[in-house]
């Protein structure tokens, strides 16, 4: 059995992450990694580089001239994320997002360990933290999230996914977003006109993940978003972009980055914004008019996180994860959490999400699971944890998943 001391700080990681945005041709970057996720064959050099071979490779497409260091291995893993993230990284904007079903955790798992989940995703969760996480999944795995949060509103998530071989995992998740009906008021009948209206929101997405090397994975999710209220109704889509490298060191250190919600603005439309204006003289001449409403952004994550197993033994494991977050419509912070493990059977978690965020009611968080296989094939597992939300009182969530 290993221990390892680690002791996280909030500016050191936002620096990594922002440190290699310098510099960077982003254009040559991305050609690349299309090329090495749709033409594996061609990234077969880059596996010794990365793996610790760095004996040059004969001359010809691609040649690199120098041995790739530890840096330029890195600043693969977090690319994508970063080169998409520097366009928004002004944007600091409290509640002026669309979408905001996009920004409900997922998971009590994840959400036990204070939200600190990047580094850590190996489950089917991972489609919501870091797409790149899904490459892990070795079976089929299925997954069903229920969460009453404050205000009478309640949020369901469920997810399925499947390991095919050298092709990769894919998979797919819908998640709901709904609340009880609320009565219609009006300036002339303030007590209510005897209708009701409800407001919601639906995502459906896809999700494709796979290892370019032993240790390097990548990711994507490809998303439908729709938002209602009453008679109007918003859609989108989005794209999420997560890479996750494994380190042969400490009992695997893991790094990773991922970006969400990278997709179209969203605008409401729909027959509560016809109005009919009267025109001509005397007010004779009726037009209906459809208001043209703003346009708003999906909300825009970056996550960049590491995780370790301080202890890993026979029957125990204690995995300590920090995640780094920026986000386009409000300031920074950090989750840090913890997870203990006996037998991969009993789970305790613990964490503390949203440090440093400015006004936030979130905070301590705390989970517990059970995971037991019934039958040869099939891994039942039962999570829970509890969220404090301040001055919205708490939180409590529930899932069911099934591995076969």
């Amino acid at each position: 059995m290993k221990f390892y001391n680690t002791s996280f700080s909030k500016n050191v990681f936002f620096k990594i992450a922002l440190a290699f945005m310098s510099g960077i041709k982003e254009i040559k970057i991305i050609e690349t990694l299309a090329k090495i996720v749709f033409n594996p064959p061609r990234a077969e050099w880059l596996k010794p580089v990365i793996m610790g071979n760095t004996s040059p490779r004969p001359k010809g497409r691609g040649y690199v001239k120098n041995k790739l260091s530890f840096y330029n291995c890195f600043l693969i893993i977090i690319i994508v994320t970063i080169t998409t993230e520097t366009s928004y990284s002004q944007t600091i904007k409290t509640g002026t997002t669309a979408a905001q079903v996009l920004k409900f955790n997922v998971g009590p798992r994840a959400i036990g360990m204070g939200g600190a989940y990047t580094a850590v995703s190996d489950d089917i969760t991972a489609m919501y933290w870091n797409p790149g996480g899904t490459a892990n999944i070795q079976m089929n795995e299925a997954f069903f999230n229920h969460t009453s949060l404050y205000a009478d509103i309640g949020y369901d998530y469920a997810a399925i996914a499947s390991h095919l071989s050298d092709f990769g995992t894919i998979g797919a998740f819908v998640s709901v977003l709904s609340m009880d009906e609320m009565v219609v008021r009006t300036e002339e009948v303030p007590e209510g006109t005897g209708e009701f209206f409800d407001a919601g929101a639906i995502v459906i997405g896809l999700n494709y993940s796979r290892y370019l090397t032993d240790n390097f994975a990548i990711g994507f999710n490809f998303k439908y978003i729709n938002e209602y209220i009453w008679h109007e109704n918003a859609t989108g889509f989005g794209v999420d972009i997560g890479t996750m490298y494994k380190l042969p060191i400490l009992n695997e250190l893991r790094i990773a980055a991922s970006i969400s919600n990278f997709g179209t603005k969203m605008q409401l439309a729909g027959r509560d914004v016809t109005k009919i204006i009267e025109s001509g003289a005397g007010g004779s001449n009726l037009v209906n008019t459809n208001l043209e409403l703003d346009k708003f952004d999906l909300p825009l994550l970056f996550r960049f996180g590491i995780s370790n197993d301080i202890i890993r033994g026979e029957e125990s494991r204690l995995t300590m994860a920090v995640d780094a977050i920026h986000p386009n419509d409000h300031t920074e912070y950090v989750n840090a959490g913890m997870e203990y493990s006996w037998e991969e059977i009993v789970f305790v978690r613990a964490g503390y999400n949203s440090l440093f965020e400015k006004d936030s009611e979130k905070g301590l968080t705390v989970g517990f699971g059970l995971h037991y296989r019934i039958v040869n094939l099939v891994k039942v597992g039962l999570d829970y944890a509890y969220q404090d939300f301040g001055r919205l009182t708490e939180v409590h969530y529930f899932s069911l998943g099934i591995k076969f």
